[in-house]
């Protein structure tokens, strides 16, 4: 694997303001997208179009999250509230009304019927997912929650806040066990190596830092943007992983030793977004779905070689 080929394939235009969530679905053709309208918009990826408003909202969405083995999508609001969707039915299962500040990031596990609700209220909500009754909630930061990631074994939880600092629970009793404070500002985006190896954060200060996860010890700090990260995303079968950034640039690195393969900015001559790059996702091993604050979403065709 010496380099990347990437072209845009898809431009996705409807939005009428700032895009701040994507999320993929049961199939490849699935693609669902929210922000600062009054709607989660479902896409058909098959042809690159606009398929249907799956739910109308009554404030912005800044976390959605596709729950499998129920075809369930939750869609967590500004508002504090989180909906859940069953987009085959199209038909609301339950409405998740526990939080009074914003809801930025939702995570369930593929291990236990539960689903992890962050806040701006600095805490954390946990709820049952047959049933959807709220099981517990507790306390993680005195300010935003911005992110969570669940490792491999699902035995792990990590949690961004906006005191730039990440915090380490046990999944099992929902216990902290440590606390990392490397990035000067916000934490914005995280997720661990699909191997469970490593942890990799971003935060507004522009670094993206690497943790190992045996002692959760920096192993490598990377000025990785010229502003905020707000994703990161493994692709699902290669050793790379992609980087979007409010500088307008999505990067992808090899994961082996976090090298830049390739740099999609306007600067380096690509048609891509002009402002803010608030998410991105992979769809599956060639394609990947970006989304921004210049109310489009981008499809990216990809090719290893």
């Amino acid at each position: 694997m010496n380099r990347i080929e990437v072209n845009k394939k898809y431009t996705l235009s409807g939005h009428q303001n700032p895009i701040f969530a994507v999320e993929t679905g049961s199939t490849p053709s699935m693609l669902f997208t929210a922000g600062n309208d009054k709607g989660v918009v479902e896409w058909d990826l098959d042809v690159g179009k606009f398929k249907r408003i799956l739910l109308p909202v009554k404030s912005s969405v800044y976390a959605l999250h596709y729950l499998p083995a129920g075809k369930l999508l939750a869609i967590g609001e500004r508002s504090g509230l989180v909906t859940i969707v069953d987009v085959e039915k199209h038909l609301v299962v339950a409405r998740l009304q526990h939080h009074e500040k914003p809801i930025f990031r939702i995570q369930a596990f593929r291990t236990k019927p539960e689903l992890i609700v962050s806040s701006e209220d600095g805490t954390v909500s946990v709820w049952d997912t047959v049933n959807f009754k709220l099981l517990y909630h507790f306390n993680v930061s005195a300010e935003t929650v911005r992110c969570i990631a669940l490792n491999r074994t699902e035995d792990t939880i990590a949690f961004g806040a906006k005191d730039s600092k990440i915090r380490l629970f046990h999944a099992r009793d929902y216990l902290q066990f440590q606390e990392i404070n490397e990035h000067s500002a916000a934490i914005t985006a995280l997720t661990f190596s699909p191997d469970g190896n490593f942890l990799l954060t971003g935060g507004r200060d522009a670094q993206l830092n690497v943790f190992e996860t045996k002692d959760f010890l920096l192993n490598r700090n990377i000025t990785a943007h010229m502003f905020s990260i707000y994703g990161i995303a493994y692709h699902p079968s290669f050793p790379l992983f992609t980087t979007a950034s409010r500088d307008k640039s999505i990067k992808i690195w090899r994961a082996t030793d976090y090298s830049l393969m390739k740099n999609i900015s306007l600067e380096k001559g690509y048609e891509t977004h002009r402002l803010s790059i608030n998410n991105i996702t992979w769809i599956n091993d060639h394609t990947f779905a970006s989304v921004s604050d210049d109310k489009m979403v981008l499809i990216w065709n990809t090719e290893l070689i």
